[in-house]
């Protein structure tokens, strides 16, 4: 919680310019003061804020650090949470400046009610250089007795004549600040107002308890207590059995909580003769108590339909072990990972995954979901990125797996298809959903939810039985299939961009109930920071970065400055090493590189924030396949450029290297655990193919399929498909 104190409006002049000169500087400085500070939902910058602050250098006198800390300062924040951001990103030497230089409260004193005879203690704390000074006031007068120049001011025992506003000054040299006034009402005994305290009777009742809350992060919690007593009660907040100094009245107001705040709170009320405690209030930071809901069987067939099918029969309630109205649910985080496979190398290409994967990002996105998307995956690929979305889990975080590509289901197993299994894959090529299932199990996970938009027909191929290990039953385990069992998913063209029947649906329902709350820390996707490369010539190009998924990124150029000599000039990007191609399997299309919009560089589905608005010009190069990025993404900025009155162009070079972006560093393309048989961890294909009537040994080698025609099944027609047992499938949504 952000306690009340020095605003940083209050900072002097020099104070300002001095911190803002330590924070002008691209390792650790203005940029990563704003991803600290943009924790708290009330100080994060937009992306148009950040280029106006970028935009500062521009000037002779501009600094961007200065701009930052002026909107910061304009949203009243506060320095104790600007100090607290600062060591958040290591920035030690303004720490120690603003520590040793600064004078802050620290505590504040607080309003009391007291009783004539009583002892009271008003109490301010403030940190700051090395000898402070302080001095008590009622109202304008200096208090002037032993403790009017500490930090505990004491007046034992009460009269009438202590009743008025408090306040403290600190001090040091000529730089003071004062603390927060604080009023002291005088309430006698004989005269207490308590209808169940009369007259000399002395007692204390709670009346009133503070309630448990769930809230999402950003939000304003109130917890209050109220007491009836003679003397007047007094009150103390713990949070988590620890003193809440600062809040010593019946209630306790936390504005923008933030997770740091869930946790148990209790109110101690107390007088000269009584003390009693209050109820535990619980507040957590994630979604409410999950309200009970059948569990549901969600099919999808190719005339685009719903078919709800529902597994629970009222009459026989054994089925549920536990009633959920009975089971609190809580978020401690929530990541998903998205999986989109088009391009197989041996198999039918699909259309839909990519606007699949895009959408359900965004909505995924709109309840707080930190999402890793990735598309065309290899088996190895897709080992490794589960491996790192099982790492991400722990003891009540929200976990949701998305895949949309080729699968089957075999003995109700489903498996999904890597884009490099062969034409007659089985289980040891293919990634199976319910061993996944069985890892997230031991990581004692709040939520598992798995939306699988693939085939479910049996492989004939494949007749391994795999084991997936000890599963337990219990009800928080959501599957949602975008068909029936034995039955084939379908997608449909959409314009430029086609959206399979599941997503169609899912995309219009998805938010509509409870809202999920905040979730995971943030996941390895990290963007380069915008570069700023300063030409010889006095040109000055911004090289700017944007995600369209976890493993595509595109690249842009836009000129911020030119002198008025030159007429004309456009910064292009050039010289990507061949070895990107040949041996990491980086796809950079040179043909479409450079281009004017996005779309002529292939991006269809860009967020748009993330990039310049289209009136501005820009020069646009898209990036694939960052998963199999083996070393430092490096190429070169070539400036072409034409003076006034000369006919001849001029180019300068400019080598840049922006490290391994987004997924790469993750280095999915090492195997994270021997290849195992088909009884442990395996990726298995999603959607199920076109099965061909061969023996297991026969040639994995084909060549590639064309693309599909629209409002064709997602796989083709299976040959005789033999009947297996029927498993009781428990699905959502």
């Amino acid at each position: 919680m952000e306690e009340p104190g020095m605003s940083m409006g209050s900072l002097g002049g020099d104070v300002l310019n001095k911190l803002s000169k330590m924070l002008d500087n691209s390792a650790c400085g203005w940029r990563q003061l704003a991803s600290a500070v943009s924790e708290n939902l009330k100080f994060r910058c937009s992306e148009s804020e950040l280029t106006s602050c970028s935009l500062q250098v521009l000037s002779a006198s501009g600094s961007p650090g200065r701009a930052l800390l002026a909107q910061l300062a304009d949203r009243s924040c506060s320095l104790s949470f600007l100090i607290c951001c600062l060591m958040k990103m290591g920035h030690q030497e303004a720490v120690q400046y603003l520590t040793s230089t600064v004078i802050q409260i620290t505590v504040q004193p607080q309003s009391q009610q007291v009783t004539v005879g009583s002892r009271l203690v008003l109490t301010c704390r403030a940190s700051g250089p090395l000898g402070l000074n302080y001095q008590w006031f009622r109202g304008k007068v200096e208090i002037l007795d032993k403790t009017g120049s500490t930090p505990d001011l004491i007046l034992c025992p009460v009269t009438r004549d202590h009743r008025g506003h408090y306040i403290c000054r600190v001090s040091h040299g000529v730089n003071c600040i004062f603390s927060q006034w604080a009023h002291i009402c005088i309430v006698h005994s004989a005269g207490c107002s308590s209808s169940l305290f009369p007259g000399s009777v002395s007692g204390l009742l709670i009346t009133h308890q503070p309630q448990s809350v769930a809230v999402s992060e950003g939000d304003t919690v109130l917890l209050e207590c109220r007491a009836e007593a003679n003397p007047p009660a007094q009150y103390e907040w713990h949070h988590d059995t620890v003193p809440m100094k600062q809040h010593k009245t019946s209630s306790v107001k936390i504005p923008c909580v933030t997770t740091a705040h869930r946790g148990r709170y209790r109110c101690r009320v107390f007088n000269l003769y009584h003390e009693a405690w209050t109820d535990t209030a619980l507040v957590t930071i994630g979604p409410s108590s999950i309200t009970y809901s059948s569990w549901v069987e969600f099919d999808r067939g190719s005339d685009s339909q719903k078919v709800h099918r529902s597994t629970f029969d009222p009459e026989t309630p054994e089925v549920v072990q536990s009633p959920l109205s009975t089971r609190n649910f809580i978020a401690t985080d929530k990541v998903a990972l998205l999986i989109g496979n088009m391009n197989y190398l041996y198999h039918l290409q699909l259309c839909a995954p990519i606007a699949d994967v895009h959408e359900l990002t965004n909505q995924l996105r709109q309840m707080d979901f930190k999402v890793v998307s990735l598309l065309d995956l290899n088996w190895q690929e897709m080992h490794s990125a589960v491996t790192e979305f099982l790492q991400l889990l722990d003891q009540g975080v929200y976990g949701l797996l998305y895949f949309a590509g080729h699968g089957y289901e075999n003995y109700g197993n489903s498996f999904m298809v890597p884009i490099d299994a062969p034409a007659s894959y089985t289980s040891e090529h293919c990634l199976c959903v319910q061993n996944i299932l069985t890892r997230m199990q031991e990581k004692k996970t709040g939520l598992n939810v798995f939306l699988l938009d693939m085939c479910r027909k049996r492989n004939p191929n494949d007749d391994i039985i795999v084991h997936p290990g000890l599963m337990k039953v219990t009800a928080n385990i959501v599957f949602g299939y975008a068909t029936c069992v034995d039955a084939e998913a379908y997608e449909v063209q959409n314009q430029d961009v086609s959206n399979g029947i599941f997503i169609s649906f899912l995309k219009r329902h998805v938010c509509e109930d409870e809202k999920v709350t905040v979730m995971l820390d943030r996941v390895a996707e990290v963007l380069p920071k915008s570069l700023y490369l300063q030409f010889d010539c006095g040109v000055k190009v911004q090289l700017g970065f944007a995600a369209e998924f976890s493993n595509i990124m595109v690249i842009y150029t836009r000129i911020l400055e030119r002198p008025r000599e030159i007429v004309s000039c456009s910064a292009q990007l050039t010289d990507f090493p061949e070895v990107y191609q040949l041996t990491s399997g980086v796809d950079i299309d040179l043909k479409k590189s450079n281009q004017k919009t996005l779309l002529e560089a292939g991006s269809l589905l860009l967020i748009e924030e993330e990039v310049p608005p289209p009136e501005v010009s820009c020069l646009y190069t898209r990036v694939r396949g960052l998963q199999r990025l083996r070393r430092e993404l490096i190429f070169t900025v070539c400036l072409h450029y034409i003076y006034s009155g000369v006919d001849e162009e001029v180019q300068e070079r400019r080598q840049v290297m922006v490290g391994k972006p987004l997924v790469s560093k993750l280095n999915l393309y090492e195997p994270r655990s021997p290849r195992a048989s088909s009884g442990s961890l395996s990726l298995v294909p999603k959607k199920c193919t076109n099965f061909p009537q061969t023996d297991k040994e026969s040639s994995t080698h084909s060549s590639p399929p064309s693309s599909r025609s629209a409002s064709v099944p997602e796989e083709t027609d299976s040959p005789e498909v033999f009947d297996a047992p029927q498993p009781l499938v428990a699905s959502v949504f």
